[in-house]
C-alpha cells in the first residue's frame, strides 16, 4: 500500500526531497499562501512545531498560488515574507499546484486519501493533512480549522 514516503518533492532550491526523509515522524502537510484571509494560520503552524517537535512532530509547508493569486511570485519572497511575519522555521517547499492535471503527485496521493467535505480536492488554501508516522494520512482539516484545534488528533498519534 502506497504512503507519502512513495513521493519526492522539491525544496526552493530545486534540489528533490524524499519524504522518506520523514520516516518515523509525525507530520503536517499544508499547502500556504502569503496573501489569504488564513494567512495567520503561521503562527498557529510554527506554535505547533514548537510544541511537538521533540516528540517527532514536523510541519511542511507548500507554498500554492492556485486560489485567486494569494502568493508571491518568487520564492525568495515567499521565504522571507513566512520568516519575517510569523517566525517560520519549520520547513517550506517549492510553490506547488495543489489541484486540477497540474496538481503536484504528493497532493494528489493526499487528497485520494482523505476526501474533503463535499469534493476530495483542495478547495482553497490551508487544508491540512495529518499523518501518522507510518506515512498514512489519518485526518484531513479544512482551511478554515485552525491549526490550535488539531492538537487533540496530534496527541492521539504522537505517542
Amino acid at each position: 500500500m502506497a504512503t507519502i514516503y512513495d513521493f519526492s518533492v522539491e525544496k526552493p532550491d530545486d534540489t528533490k526531497q524524499s519524504m522518506q526523509e520523514y520516516e518515523g515522524s509525525v507530520i503536517v502537510i499544508v499547502n500556504t499562501a502569503s496573501k489569504c484571509g488564513f494567512t495567520d494560520q503561521f503562527k498557529e503552524l510554527q506554535e505547533l512545531y514548537n510544541d511537538y517537535r521533540e516528540q517527532g512532530l514536523i510541519v511542511l509547508g507548500f507554498p500554492s498560488d492556485n486560489f485567486n493569486n494569494q502568493e508571491f511570485n518568487s520564492m525568495d519572497e515567499t521565504l522571507n515574507f513566512c520568516k519575517q511575519n510569523y517566525g517560520v522555521t519549520f520547513p517550506m517547499f517549492k510553490k506547488v499546484d495543489v489541484r486540477g492535471d497540474q496538481a503536484a503527485p504528493l497532493f494528489s496521493f493526499l487528497t485520494s486519501q482523505k476526501r474533503g467535505l463535499l469534493t476530495e480536492g483542495i478547495k482553497w488554501n490551508f487544508t491540512k493533512f495529518l499523518v501518522d508516522r507510518k506515512g498514512n494520512v489519518v485526518e484531513r482539516f479544512a482551511p478554515q480549522t485552525s491549526p490550535e484545534k488539531m492538537r487533540v488528533s496530534i496527541d492521539k498519534i504522537i505517542q
